[in-house]
């Protein structure tokens, strides 16, 4: 599928159901911890600098975000989970619209599920890798931030990052930096393989 990214646009910010796109095109979905690098991963794989934002407190983004890929795809940006110093009903509330996202949109292509590869996943993102592999998703894990590493020591920390989540060897994991453009044409491979394969 040829994707011109130059066609990027914001679509909407929603939480109810009745406010998601009600269209066909497949959806791309970007889930991670508050402060992982969301926002930078989507705007380092449309080469756009500010399409999307993150907010200026980690854990401030409490709706879906929505952006149409060339009418073609949606990037969907998930409310980041698991900020310390957000109140329970609020991270409660973030929980519960992620669910009902998953539980409501029927053309989820690929979960993108995002964790920083300078820590250990924590019990929220193993929460949401075990919600993954049982929901019969397609997914894979891409470790971020890269670059805040030694370059020698990436595959150790994926390898922890492997053990910590349990990932099944058929599940890709790609670390990426959004700074420096690592990797990404690995994530547009693996989208682009995923569309691929729900067209035939």
């Amino acid at each position: 599928m040829n994707i011109n990214l130059h066609n990027a646009t914001f679509t909407i910010s929603a939480v109810n159901t009745n406010n998601f796109p009600n269209d066909e095109l497949p959806h791309i979905v970007f889930a991670g911890r508050s402060n992982v690098g969301k926002s930078s991963l989507l705007n380092a794989l449309l080469n756009r600098k500010q399409l999307a934002f993150s907010g200026s407190t980690p854990g401030k983004t409490r709706q879906i975000n929505f952006f149409n890929i060339d009418n073609k795809i949606y990037f969907v940006d998930l409310p980041g989970y698991s900020y310390a110093t957000m109140p329970k009903n609020e991270m409660a509330k973030i929980s519960a619209t992620i669910e009902k996202y998953f539980k409501t949109v029927k053309n989820i292509a690929l979960v993108v599920m995002l964790v920083d590869i300078r820590h250990k996943p924590t019990k929220d993102d193993i929460i949401m890798f075990n919600y993954l592999i049982n929901s019969g998703l397609n997914f894979i894990v891409v470790p971020t931030k890269a670059d805040k590493v030694p370059i020698t020591k990436v595959n150790d920390y994926c390898e922890i990052i492997k053990d910590t989540l349990n990932v099944p060897d058929e599940i890709d994991i790609i670390p990426v930096s959004a700074e420096k453009k690592r990797n990404l044409e690995l994530i547009w491979q693996a989208i682009s393989e995923t569309l691929e394969v729900a067209e035939n």
